[in-house]
């Protein structure tokens, strides 16, 4: 059960890191095209901060943090357990 619920959390961090490398992609060329004057949606970029990227930004960092403490008691019982 607990190997489950490591290896399901694993996918979903996975998944969220590349939405939040994604949107950090997205930045880099929206502001490229506005220095070039070319529309690439920073305007939507912005609007998507709040509502979007902040929240995935904060359980990427909950969950990496999570993710640690409990592989490290996992193996802290493990080897007292053995």
């Amino acid at each position: 059960m607990k190997e489950k619920f490591l290896q399901w959390l694993d996918r979903a961090l996975m998944l969220n890191l590349f939405l939040v490398l994604a949107s950090f992609f997205w930045l880099a060329i929206a502001l490229i095209g506005r220095w070039a004057d070319v529309p690439l949606g920073l305007d939507l970029w912005y609007d998507l901060w709040e509502p979007v990227f902040t929240p995935a930004l904060g359980i990427l960092m909950l969950g990496a943090i999570a993710n640690g403490i409990i592989r490290q008691i996992s193996k802290r019982f493990g080897a007292k357990s053995q």
